[in-house]
């Protein structure tokens, strides 16, 4: 098979590889959605999850990459000496052609040795592990706002019920109405007010049924649905009201100690925090210089004692002086890193206290009501 024809092959190999990964079909909404129904796709197709998924992806090839050994390199050479002479009575050399051969480790011994390797596989450990408190925030937040619009779309259902049951009894009575304007029972004036009353109905139909439509295109939207949104059902009626275990009896200095011990974002910053520190250290290590451990075969114009070469095995190190640069500009910035990710764990833990005083002060507002 020709080179070509090789590199043919594999182009359509790798099409092929592509190929094999379809995208997922669209997402159908069934005729019935329940608030488990809607949990339970938003967890299986949410776009957000999706795309958070897709970042702890990343970040696991990214920890696959900062393990990895580097390949070792070769070079091959030949030479040709242009003063062989085959027929000079006093040419001992047995060829003109002469071969260089060279392998080295890509400085993957000094990078073990040095520690570099193993501070880089932390530094994207810890990244990988506030990639997946990333993933756990965002579900925990964005479930919040499925369950919200589900809630305002059995509101906004129940709403059009509502309006609809109002513009009947209006219906009926601009009926009753109009009878008793025809027996001269009432005024043209009365029978005007029953008819603007009727109209304001028929209006609050039209509304309800507007935003029951964008209650279910925005719910479908959290959903993951793409293209036109079907209409569908939704519950008849409105969660139950009832406390839950963890707010009985509970005071806010408990709730504030238990979500700073739970919640996936002050985690997450948490593991941001370890990953810059280890990248100060890594950026320190830095400063020893990369060695690369090489191997090389020579030999030219023959292979006995006579050669111009004689076949000999030579090894090497290849390095960097520093001599000049030590670093200070990615020391610094690492420095600075870490710096920031300290004030940002305690922006948010000091957020976090006043979002949950305020979230239960809510709470407690809402059950009083």
């Amino acid at each position: 098979m020709s080179l070509r024809a090789s590199a043919v092959a594999l182009v359509l190999a790798a099409a092929a590889t592509v190929r094999a990964q379809p995208e997922r079909a669209p997402l159908v909404l069934p005729d019935s959605v329940t608030l488990d129904d809607a949990l339970k796709i938003f967890r299986e197709r949410g776009l957000d999850l999706l795309i958070a998924d897709a970042a702890v992806v990343g970040a696991e090839g990214d920890a696959k990459i900062a393990g990895a050994v580097p390949n070792p390199n070769w070079s091959l050479f030949g030479s040709y000496s242009f003063t062989y002479d085959a027929n000079a009575s006093n040419n001992h050399l047995e060829s003109p052609w002469g071969v260089t051969a060279g392998l080295g480790d890509s400085s993957a011994l000094e990078d073990s040795l040095s520690g570099k390797r193993w501070l880089r596989l932390k530094v994207a450990k810890a990244a990988l592990a506030a990639a997946r408190m990333n993933r756990a925030d965002a579900q925990r937040t964005l479930e919040l706002g499925v369950k919200s619009a589900y809630i305002q779309a059995v509101q906004a259902r129940d709403n059009l019920d509502f309006a609809l049951q109002v513009q009947t009894a209006g219906n009926q009575i601009l009926q009753l109405n109009q009878t008793r304007y025809n027996a001269g029972a009432i005024s043209e004036a009365d029978l005007a007010k029953v008819e603007t009353m009727k109209l304001e109905a028929d209006q609050a139909v039209d509304a309800s049924t507007s935003a029951l439509r964008a209650a279910k295109v925005q719910l479908a939207f959290l959903l993951g649905v793409r293209g036109t949104v079907p209409d569908y059902r939704v519950d008849p009626d409105l969660p139950k009201f009832f406390v839950p275990a963890p707010l009985a009896g509970t005071t806010v200095d408990r709730l504030v100690a238990t979500a700073i011990d739970h919640r996936p974002d002050l985690k997450a910053l948490g593991f941001q925090r370890d990953r810059a520190l280890a990248s100060v250290a890594l950026a320190k290590r830095q400063r020893v210089p990369d060695i690369s451990l090489n191997v090389q075969y020579s030999q030219q114009a023959g292979t006995t004692n006579l050669a111009a070469q004689p076949p000999t095995v030579s090894f090497g190190l290849v390095g960097s002086l520093p001599l000049f640069y030590f670093q200070k500009g990615e020391i610094q910035k690492a420095e600075a890193d870490y710096r920031t990710q300290q004030l940002q764990r305690a922006k948010v833990e000091a957020q976090l206290a006043a979002d949950v005083e305020g979230a239960y002060n809510a709470f407690i507002s809402s059950r009083k009501l």
